[in-house]
């Protein structure tokens, strides 16, 4: 029985193994994270023997190269999440960190918990391609909230409102009526320094040249509003550089967004669970893309509890001797992705209303008890999520397909 602790870290992993009664097996050793470093730490790890397993942590994009180039040669590896190490004895009382101590660490924890190993498997690529699609849309997503808000801040010093005077939706290329005038009307006063006939014909050109609907009532209004601003920056190319640069962020950025949302739905449509997803209560194809990118294989999880406490919706315990708590937080310990898309849906449950939907008549129940806000929502987050493994595993299980055992930060 050989158990191999690997400490990942950028661009090289420090390897040591140990055997039952503390026997040192290999002493510490870097290895860089090249195609010869990491044919050299498989080639050491296999003239271990054959009983032998590699336990590493899971350190986002770090591990995934070694873990896959270990997982080809052969070798049975664990990807942990890092809360297990740490909650780990050390089997000493002296605070030591160095790279040599944690691989022996870990090493350690691999024979206590030998039993309990669960092997790794790398993501299929449609689903890591999804997840990493996921990632860059909520990242691009949030982008165009601070980028909005910078220019809706820009243009109240030019064109107090100006984001406001449009009620049209945002187009399917991601543009949007008010970012795209303020492109070629970035203050007011290049509007009301000229006629109002004139700016309404140089309007009528800027929509048909843009591809809006033109009005020539709406054109009045505009001329309308931007007259008797006090404005805080003056008409010159100092401003004009700040407004359109800024406005051409905001642009780009949502036309990459649109390619993004395209790409992860085309994704999304390629596995099997996806129609049963779409079906369920609250869930659209950008949440179904969502859940499905962070929950994985459905079938990787033992048990509801072991997806709930991914997700981080399960009531953390506190007690002791004779106190035990009567309120604890939730554990927040999983991934934070997934609890924004379940707060996402929760909510649509709450602002529709559906009365014969368990997930809302549990939520509604949680709340006529007097549950604060944050409680009943966790409760309904809670509650969807095993509903939602119970009805996508059954559906998976009558697949002919093997089960995409991505272990990586799954609750044991």
């Amino acid at each position: 029985m050989n158990a191999v602790g690997i400490d990942v870290s950028k661009g090289k992993s420090m390897v040591a193994a140990l055997r039952p009664m503390g026997e040192v097996a290999l002493l510490p050793r870097e290895y860089p994270h090249s195609e010869v470093g990491l044919e050299q730490m498989a080639y050491a790890i296999i003239t271990l023997g054959e009983n032998t397993r590699v336990v590493m942590e899971a350190t986002g994009r770090y591990h995934e190269p070694v873990a896959a180039a270990l997982h080809k040669y052969g070798i049975y590896v664990t990807v942990l999440n890092p809360l297990f190490i740490q909650r780990s004895s050390s089997g000493s009382i002296r605070k030591v960190k160095t790279d040599k101590a944690d691989a022996m660490k870990i090493a350690k924890y691999g024979l206590d918990n030998w039993a309990h190993l669960r092997e790794y498997t790398p993501m299929e690529a449609v689903r890591q391609q999804l997840k990493l699609c996921s990632r860059q849309y909520n990242l691009y997503m949030k982008t165009i909230v601070s980028l909005q808000n910078n220019l809706i801040s820009l243009t109240d010093k030019t064109f107090p409102g100006v984001n406001e005077l449009f009620s049209s939706p945002e187009r399917a290329d991601g543009h949007q009526k008010w970012v795209d005038f303020v492109m070629s009307f970035w203050h007011c006063e290049c509007i009301c320094q000229v006629s109002e006939k004139a700016f309404t014909e140089r309007y009528r050109k800027w929509c048909k040249r843009k591809g809006y609907n033109f009005s020539e009532e709406k054109a009045l209004d505009l001329y309308a509003d931007s007259c008797g601003h006090i404005t805080t920056l003056p008409k010159n190319e100092n401003t004009k550089l700040f407004i359109t640069t800024a406005a051409q962020q905001l642009i780009a950025a949502r036309t990459t967004l649109v390619a993004m949302r395209t790409e992860m739905l085309r994704l999304a449509k390629l596995l099997p669970e996806y129609n049963t997803v779409l079906a369920m209560y609250g869930v659209g194809e950008i949440t179904a893309a969502q859940l499905m990118a962070e929950i994985g294989d459905v079938r990787r999880y033992p048990r509801r509890s072991s997806l709930v406490a991914f997700a981080g919706v399960d009531p953390a315990v506190n007690q002791s001797g004779k106190h035990e708590a009567q309120s604890n937080p939730t554990t927040k310990r999983g991934s934070p992705h997934l609890r924004k898309t379940l707060y996402q849906i929760v909510c649509t449950y709450l602002k529709k209303s559906p009365t014969d939907e368990p997930v809302y008549q549990f939520l509604d129940k949680k709340r006529a008890e007097g549950k604060p806000y944050f409680v009943y929502m966790t409760a309904g987050a809670n509650k969807f999520l095993r509903i939602y493994y119970g009805r996508v595993k059954e559906f998976m299980n009558t697949l002919d397909t093997p089960v995409d055992m991505d272990s990586t930060a799954l609750s044991q």
